[in-house]
């Protein structure tokens, strides 16, 4: 919005200091500032809105430290997180990006699914809130928008790797794309194509394209690649988004796991969107990508701005609201930055919490039917894998204190974020 208005500015009354919002970099510090200030503002006021109408969090007692000391914290917080995000993105992007448009429909969408949940939970009294189908219904109308977007949208392409016979220097370009760099001579590919290529870590030549899985077809194969994307992209989506909502049960985690993966991801997209990163890491250089850099830097500003009000003893949680819109919005920006196989590391945190969750829940139905349990029988804690799941309850039941647990885990994100990053030169 502002950058329209601004480059109109510019053109038309050559207005002095105009021309700096043309900058990414100016763009996406700006933004991260905006919603990190409008986070911190509208969560008073949200706080005290929902403290007003009793909008509080139903804790059961799980037998867990401290945990029943939390009941009627206010929550569906995530509204401080999705509208300090939103502002800040339609004040500072430009939204006739592809790539933003995805994202935006991506925070609403899962904001609002989310929003659902908490609303049946807090005002139907129904503790379970949706049910799982109708979550992964959801989901998956999301992973079918964006999996057919960059399949069929013409603007949703790629440029192949430089080498000495396909590229040309391109000066002008390159200043509006990598202004960090500019006034140097620079180096594009030419002739963008189509392609569901994506990265692979550890391999050197690290491309795989999705179509491949139909070469069998013959002739014309390409054209059908979108029946092997599209329930991939919907697996990812959905694994992601559920990830972070499990791991969103102490004070602080799931913002603070979630700020580090998004700032790992804004690593990953400057290189990509970056023709000479791009060239040096030997990665594809993906066109018009450089907005999703001010995504990234509101999105930093919103998870920091919410971590004021949710850390350790939080004032507010985040609910499905924010939980469920920050896992799709992570996996979402992974897909379209060709990163998507790279979330098992990145996200390790939301892969062990839901691993453990899968183990638990399997393990005690094998030992119902081994042992004819009734299902309203529970299983000994002895005979568990875990004494109680997502794992961050498995060690506050072991004893260590709530914010002990989070920074740790915290810190387990950033060495899992560095050796995401360090991946793109690790082969």
């Amino acid at each position: 919005m502002l950058y329209t208005f601004f480059r109109w500015l510019d053109v038309q009354f050559d207005l002095p200091g105009a021309g700096v919002f043309q900058y990414i970099s100016f763009r996406m510090a700006m933004a991260a500032i905006t919603s990190l200030l409008l986070s911190m503002v509208i969560g008073k006021f949200v706080i005290k809105f929902l403290r007003k109408k009793q909008i509080g969090e139903e804790i059961r007692d799980l037998g867990l430290a401290d945990q029943m000391q939390k009941k009627g914290t206010p929550t569906m917080g995530g509204l401080i997180i999705l509208s300090s995000l939103l502002v800040a993105v339609l004040l500072f992007n430009r939204l006739d990006n592809i790539y933003i448009q995805l994202m935006v429909f991506t925070t609403v969408w899962l904001g609002l699914l989310g929003f659902r949940d908490d609303y049946i939970k807090v005002f139907k009294k129904h503790k379970e809130g949706m049910s799982a189908k109708g979550k992964l219904l959801g989901q998956c109308v999301l992973g079918v928008v964006v999996a057919l977007t960059l399949f069929f949208h013409p603007g949703v392409v790629i440029k192949e790797k430089c080498t000495a016979e396909n590229y040309v220097q391109t000066e002008s370009v390159f200043k509006v794309e990598n202004e960090n760099a500019a006034g140097s001579n620079a180096y594009q590919c030419v002739e963008p194509v189509k392609s569901l290529k994506t990265t692979i870590p550890f391999f050197k030549n690290n491309e795989f394209d999705y179509a491949v899985l139909l070469k069998w077809l013959g002739d014309g194969y390409e054209k059908w690649a979108w029946l092997v994307y599209l329930p991939i992209i919907i697996f990812i989506i959905c694994a992601v988004s559920n990830g972070a909502n499990l791991t969103d049960g102490l004070d602080g985690l799931a913002i603070g796991t979630a700020a580090v993966i998004v700032f790992a991801l804004g690593v990953l997209a400057y290189v990509s969107g970056n023709t000479i990163f791009a060239d040096y890491l030997n990665i594809m250089y993906i066109p018009n990508t450089g907005e999703l850099m001010i995504f990234t830097g509101a999105m930093l500003g919103a998870c920091l701005g919410f971590y004021w009000w949710n850390c350790h003893p939080a004032q507010v949680f985040m609910g499905d609201t924010g939980s469920l819109a920050i896992g799709g919005i992570i996996a979402v920006f992974a897909i379209i930055i060709r990163k998507e196989f790279l979330l098992p590391i990145l996200c390790g945190i939301y892969l062990v919490e839901s691993v453990t969750v899968i183990i638990q829940t399997s393990y005690c139905k094998y030992y119902r039917r081994k042992y004819k349990l009734r299902p309203d029988q529970i299983v000994p804690v002895e005979k568990r894998p875990f004494l109680m799941t997502p794992l961050h309850h498995h060690y506050q039941k072991k004893g260590f204190h709530e914010a002990k647990i989070v920074q740790r885990f915290i810190i387990v994100g950033i060495l899992l974020a560095v050796m995401t990053i360090v991946t793109l030169k690790l082969r």
